[in-house]
Parts: structure tokens; C-alpha cells; sequence
């Protein structure tokens, strides 16, 4: 079978959810999934579910994100970007290497749109990626030349969402 890109953008909330529920519709189905995580660092509860599907579903994260990039200094900033290069290469090198079905990019777009990973970088990879291999990107802003090359693109905009009341972020729904 052939493999897509898919994107999963917009400033909703959900883009992850549908990522991992995506995920665990393919690893019901036998594929091999890898999840790369970028810009996250909180504890949050697919990381318990998915660690009990290892080693046919893992989960990497990058090293902990505690800082908008906005609010860091240029030393933290470049820390996190050789830290967000290097589980982006780690994620490039497992899927040429033949061992996953379907790689997920989490919020490889923000990382992006922070200046953290190349537009180019992840086109290349796009472009040259196993013919099977099954590519799932999320985040805001996704890039047009991204979206040019994918398969599904969907958009999840926020109409309400309860941040705006002064409700914080609830275990098990938002993380």
C-alpha cells in the first residue's frame, strides 16, 4: 500500500487526538507506528497508553519545552534547536530505515513556524520518504508548500474553547 502525508492544522484544539487516534487505528491494523514529539514536554495521558503498545507504537519526545520561544534567551533558543534537529533526524533516519508503517510528527509545524526546523527539511523528507511509509504532521500555520504536497489536509478551528473562561488545562482531555 502506498503511504500518504497527512496534515492536521488550524488553531483548534484536537490536531494531537486525531494524530494518536489515528495511530491506534493503524497499530489495531498490525502497522508499526513511531510518534515524534516536538515543543512538548508536559505529561499527558497517551503517554501511558502508548507505552503499553511498545515496541509496535513508541512515542519520543524532545527534551522538555518550560518557555514560550518568544520569552527565551538566543543561548535557550538555540539549545532547543539543536534539540528539535536532532529528534527530527532520529525521526528521518527510523523511517528510511524500514521499520515503522506510520511515522506522526507531532507539532512538527510549530517548529516551523518557530524557526526551529526548515520548511525544506521536512519537504525533502517528504519527498524522498518510503513509498509505504504513512506521514501524519500536526500543528498551526501549515506551510503552503506543505499542504501542496499532502494528501489529507484538515483544518480545526477553534469556535469556543474554555482557556477563554480561565478554565486551565483538565487531566485527561487536554493533557
Amino acid at each position: 500500500m502506498k503511504g500518504l502525508v497527512h496534515i492536521y492544522t488550524g488553531n483548534g484544539k484536537g490536531k494531537t487526538t486525531a494524530a494518536v487516534g489515528l495511530g491506534v487505528r493503524a497499530y489495531g491494523r498490525g502497522f508499526r507506528v513511531l510518534m515524534v514529539q516536538f515543543l512538548k514536554g508536559l505529561e499527558t495521558g497517551e503517554l501511558a497508553v502508548i507505552s503499553q503498545f511498545e515496541p509496535r507504537f513508541k512515542l519520543l519526545r524532545g527534551k522538555e519545552v518550560k518557555k514560550f520561544t518568544w520569552n527565551m534567551t538566543e543561548k535557550e533558543l538555540a539549545e532547543l534547536k539543536k534539540s528539535m534537529q536532532e529528534i527530527f533526524d532520529y525521526a528521518v533516519s527510523e523511517a528510511k530505515s524500514g521499520g515503522w508503517d506510520m511515522l506522526i510528527l507531532d507539532e512538527i509545524l510549530g517548529s516551523i513556524s518557530s524557526g526551529l526546523i526548515t520548511v525544506g527539511q521536512v519537504l525533502d523528507f517528504i519527498k524522498n520518504k518510503p513509498e509505504e511509509l504513512e506521514v501524519v504532521m500536526t500543528g498551526r500555520n501549515a506551510p503552503e508548500a506543505l499542504v501542496e504536497v499532502s494528501d489529507y489536509v484538515s483544518e480545526i478551528h477553534a469556535v469556543k474553547h474554555p482557556f477563554e473562561k480561565g478554565i486551565p488545562a483538565r487531566k485527561g482531555i487536554e493533557c
